[in-house]
């Protein structure tokens, strides 16, 4: 049993064929929830948080591939994200990443991304689940003064105004589907493509490119060394994550 409190609710999001909705009360986890139920679960399970402030949601997949390339679903994810912000919000208003979980929008931080997998997976065997997990800021919560916070965002603050965290998640189901047909067909290399540019660049030329192993590879556009950046230790930062409110920092 999970330490949290769930709601086997009713279908109370529009979610398309596949998903089975697990929803928790306010004060839930959906990252947590969603890690410790899955192997129980199942593939397809999609926990929601039903907050105001913010979405938060995380959804369990069961792939076939070794855990060392499966765990880039991470990459999927966080292009669905991305694409459910950018179908609602004014097209003005850039969704971005900062390497390799940030989101920003209209330049601010506004949530991230997580992806979790069995701890005794090894890289090479398919692990029996993953979660990929992400919260949005919908609107600021127990800030007098927002504009006193300019390296963060909220959809509401920022001519999102209108768009709840249910809308959010259902479409990030939608387009996270359309990421998982693009894999089955294309390979990996779209989804890479589509993450690399949201990417925020460090010098306007620069070239860059996914390793195998998630690694970020940077060249600049006059030649120079290729740089690396390491994926997984960048991961476990969670550097998005304020882990006193639950929420993205401010």
């Amino acid at each position: 049993m999970s330490p949290l409190i769930a709601i086997k609710a009713p279908m109370t999001l529009d979610l398309p064929p596949g998903f089975r909705l697990v929803a928790l009360r306010e004060s839930g986890d959906a990252f947590g929830h969603a890690c410790w139920t899955a192997g129980e679960e199942g593939a397809g399970t999609l926990v929601w948080v039903r907050r105001f402030d913010v979405a938060e949601f995380a959804v369990v997949l069961e792939p076939e591939e070794p855990l060392n390339l499966a765990r880039k679903a991470f990459f999927m994810g966080m292009n669905a994200v991305a694409d459910a912000l950018a179908a609602h919000c004014p097209p003005e208003r850039a969704v971005t990443f900062d390497w390799p979980d940030t989101i920003r929008f209209d330049g601010g931080l506004v949530g991230g991304g997580r992806i979790g997998w069995p701890k005794a997976c090894a890289e090479t065997d398919p692990p029996a689940w993953l979660v990929f997990s992400a919260i949005v800021r919908v609107a600021f919560h127990d800030v007098a003064e927002p504009g006193l916070t300019p390296n963060a965002a909220a959809l509401d603050e920022d001519g999102a105004d209108g768009i709840g965290p249910a809308m959010i998640v259902e479409s990030f189901a939608r387009f996270f589907l359309r990421q998982v047909d693009l894999w089955q067909h294309d390979g990996f290399s779209r989804i890479g493509a589509d993450y690399l540019a949201r990417l925020g660049k460090d010098r306007p030329g620069d070239v860059r490119g996914l390793d195998v192993n998630g690694d970020l590879l940077t060249r600049g556009a006059l030649g120079g060394a290729e740089t690396r950046r390491d994926w997984l230790g960048s991961l476990r930062a969670v550097s998005w994550l304020d882990r006193k409110t639950g929420g993205p920092k401010l």
